[in-house]
């Protein structure tokens, strides 16, 4: 029986937020830009042998005047937040989107993997990858450097949170996906 996952993406706009999910989605990269409005995607994944549905949440970009809106904490089991090297602005963001994740939930060990996208440009970055890896290490988290155009890292990504996910949760309810 899958277990059933929803996760919300979240970081400021063009980031590679809907790149990175189209990857996981379609294996396909998506090299024009669309701004997202919101856009839920599933898809069946399978993790340390265990089949899962993703609901996958595609956001609109955020900023850090952005409300948080409540549909990216009701019933979510993770959140992927994402940055772009390449923008240290989008990286501040990150920090504000994460704080008021910690202070709306009432709980500091949110499931949730740190992203810094867009290596295939890395002779442009703004962002090191020790201020990622700092950062991560700071709120206990997984990091990633990715590109949105390799397959294989959009999978890294979801792995590594779901991991988180049954990490922190432990035993969360084995019932099947009717309630996503």
């Amino acid at each position: 029986m899958s277990k059933c996952r929803k996760i919300a993406v979240l970081g400021s706009s063009l980031v590679g937020k809907s790149a990175l999910t189209y990857q996981l989605m379609e294996k396909m990269f998506i090299k024009e830009y669309n701004p997202t409005i919101e856009s839920t995607y599933r898809t069946t994944f399978t993790y340390n042998s265990q089949e899962y549905e993703l609901v996958v949440t595609d956001t609109a970009g955020q900023d850090e005047f952005s409300i948080f809106p409540a549909q990216y904490l009701i019933d979510v089991h993770g959140y992927v937040l994402v940055y772009d090297i390449l923008n240290k602005k989008s990286f501040e963001v990150i920090s504000t989107l994460h704080d008021r994740l910690i202070n709306i939930t009432g709980n500091a060990n949110v499931p949730l993997v740190l992203v810094g996208n867009k290596v295939d440009l890395d002779e442009f970055r703004e962002v090191s990858f020790e201020d990622g890896k700092t950062l991560a290490a700071k709120w206990n988290v997984t990091f990633l450097e990715t590109s949105a155009k390799n397959d294989d890292d959009a999978k890294k990504i979801f792995n590594a949170l779901l991991r988180e996910i049954e990490r922190i949760n432990g035993n969360v309810s084995r019932d099947g996906c009717v309630m996503c």
